[in-house]
């Protein structure tokens, strides 16, 4: 049944153990909040290694294992998404666009009642693990989910609120108000008026793979000029009001019902209209880049736009931004720019996966009067003890040696770097979110030498123009860099000081940026001595960041998971725990360790 997310529910006083879940159509996670703190939460894609739908069962599966429940011991189940609902706007919004198209209407409705159909299998399959057990079951609108994920996780007591992404039980958006423990919606963005539908549908015009793959038109905008950003502005900007409107002719509905661009959006752009889906092949890289850049540049203006006007309406200045939109740096970036530094907060998932955080702090806060306290960092997914760690290595039949000491294995990890080995640096507990910060982490020499064409050939395989990022520790920040209190989490980037000359240019963005990480020594304190022990031997406290996983796949999460990267891959080393692997025979730097 769907819940009312804002009625107070006297039948359920202060539960203390919410399992939250994400909505089942994409990305899908698990979170567990116990006496208001979140002690496990994955992405089951980081588990199934492949993206996921439906019920998150390895999530699910992880974080009940993780804090040794069961579904009896759970006072309350979250859901981001009202199902009923979301296939009722999404039926009316379809209806209304293409009234005289009655086929690619029937056809898009059969779509629409098949995923309702799975939706509600799902929850039905949750009532039934649950068995006899008093636990309750709650649905919640999915953008009051990534709104509570944005508010409650930030260091705000008071701010405006804003969520987009493509499509979210039939909205594309909501503005809110967060006040203490009070959510107030003020407005929603129905579908298709959904600057992350054309964003995503321009990621497909690239030849990206949409709804996966919008980062790299983010990082392909950098290189090329806006010059049809007047055209996404006619598109996309509404005449009376300051929310985004999609103009019905830019848009129609193919044979199955789903919106495409039209032939008057070709023709405004001079390009040739061909089939998105497979990327139209006929666009030159100057106009791949014009196009990247004209996106990019049209949803900054319009989201900017939005919140100003709707923060000068309510008297507040600070934000909160949530949904898969947000995921998007450069956009973050250039928001603290004409909002402010540290007015800003994104949380670390804002995209769907942490909307399940969202879902498990809206029962807690419905029934506690305080403010929900959020963790001071989000490495909630799985760990491994020694001797899991040892049997896989052992049935891989992988040569090692075992560190004794932390003190042995920074050394030897430095002397690796120091040598221009690429590593992988596999420590405590997987990070929820998309980012590798610190814990399942690739990292190297910014002073190597080729050290990015030796990460993107034989380890990344990716776009020369997808940049790298720069892990430093926090206090060393200003030194080097004008930073945001995003970068902690990398959803910003900051700018090198004109004074500082220890960083290579090869790692600096167009504008003298660069994709900062900021390390605290309170959230990983292991990471932060590698960086202040390797800035001993080097110009600066600093080491390449990319994500430890292949081309195509989630950060690894398990051992299983690093050792097949690391032997699959142009890896060199890889610091597993205590454990090292070395595809060399740098005796060196294995002396005073026991091998295996």
């Amino acid at each position: 049944m769907e819940t009312d997310p804002l009625a107070s529910d006297p039948g359920l006083l202060k539960p203390m153990r919410i399992l939250g879940l994400s909505s089942f159509r994409h990305d899908t996670s698990a979170a567990l909040l116990v006496d208001g703190k979140f002690v496990a939460a994955i992405e089951d894609a980081k588990l199934a290694r492949t993206p996921t739908r439906g019920l998150p069962e390895a999530a699910i599966k992880f974080c009940l294992d993780s804090a040794g429940l069961t579904w009896h011991d759970l006072d309350a189940v979250a859901v981001a998404t009202l199902p009923v609902r979301g296939w009722a706007r999404r039926s009316w919004g379809a209806a209304s666009t293409s009234p005289f198209s009655p086929v690619a209407g029937a056809y898009y409705e059969a779509n629409e009642l098949g995923g309702l159909a799975r939706d509600l299998s799902n929850l039905r399959i949750l009532r039934h693990k649950n068995g006899t057990s008093s636990c309750r079951f709650l649905n919640f609108e999915h953008h009051l989910c990534h709104a509570a994920s944005s508010f409650y996780l930030s260091p705000f007591d008071r701010a405006l609120i804003l969520t987009l992404d493509e499509e979210g039980d039939g909205r594309a958006g909501m503005l809110a108000l967060g006040e203490g423990t009070r959510l107030r919606p003020l407005q929603t963005i129905s579908f298709p008026h959904s600057l992350g539908w054309v964003y995503s549908r321009i990621t497909e015009l690239l030849g990206f793979v949409p709804q996966k793959e919008e980062h790299k038109t983010q990082w392909l905008s950098m290189e090329g000029e806006p010059v049809f950003k007047q055209v996404f502005l006619d598109m996309l900007r509404g005449k009376n009001s300051p929310l985004p409107c999609l103009d019905s002719s830019f848009v129609h509905r193919g044979v199955t019902g789903h919106l495409a661009f039209s032939g008057k959006f070709y023709r405004h752009l001079g390009i040739p209209e061909g089939d998105a889906s497979l990327g139209d092949k006929s666009l030159g890289d100057d106009q791949r880049r014009a196009l990247a850049s004209s996106v990019q540049h049209a949803c900054t203006e319009i989201i900017g736009d939005l919140i100003e006007h709707y923060r000068k309406r309510e008297g507040v200045e600070q934000v909160c931004l949530g949904g898969g939109m947000f995921q998007n740096v450069l956009l973050v970036s250039d928001l603290e720019k004409r909002l402010g530094v540290g007015q800003v907060f994104v949380p670390p998932a804002p995209a769907n996966s942490g909307s399940a955080l969202g879902a498990a702090i809206l029962v807690w806060q419905q029934n506690n009067a305080v403010r929900f306290e959020p963790n001071a960092d989000n490495y909630w997914g799985p760990g491994s003890r020694s001797h899991e760690i040892k049997d896989v290595l052992d049935n891989s039949k992988a040569r090692y040696v075992v560190q004794s000491t932390s003190e042995r294995k920074l050394d030897s990890t430095i002397q690796l770097l120091q040598a221009g080995k690429i590593v992988g640096w596999f420590q405590g507990r997987t990070e929820f979110g998309p980012r590798a910060l610190g814990n399942r982490s690739l990292v190297a020499s910014p002073w190597a030498p080729y050290v990015k064409e030796n990460l993107n050939d034989f380890v990344k395989h990716r776009e020369w123009f997808r940049p790298f990022a720069i892990s430093v520790p926090e206090e060393d920040c200003a030194r080097f860099f004008e930073s945001s209190p995003l970068c902690g989490s990398m959803n910003s980037l900051a700018t090198v000081r004109a004074s500082a000359n220890a960083l290579p240019q090869d790692f600096c963005l167009p504008g003298n940026r660069i994709r900062l990480h900021a390390v605290a020594r309170k959230s990983n304190p292991l990471f932060w001595d590698l960086l202040k022990r390797f800035g001993e031997h080097a110009p600066a406290p600093m080491l390449l960041n990319t994500s430890f996983n292949l081309s195509g796949e989630p950060l690894v999460a398990r051992p299983q998971d690093a050792v097949r990267s690391y032997f699959c891959s142009g890896i060199d080393a890889l610091v597993m725990e205590n454990f090292l692997l070395s595809k060399s025979t740098a005796t060196h730097v294995l002396a005073g360790t026991r091998a295996s």
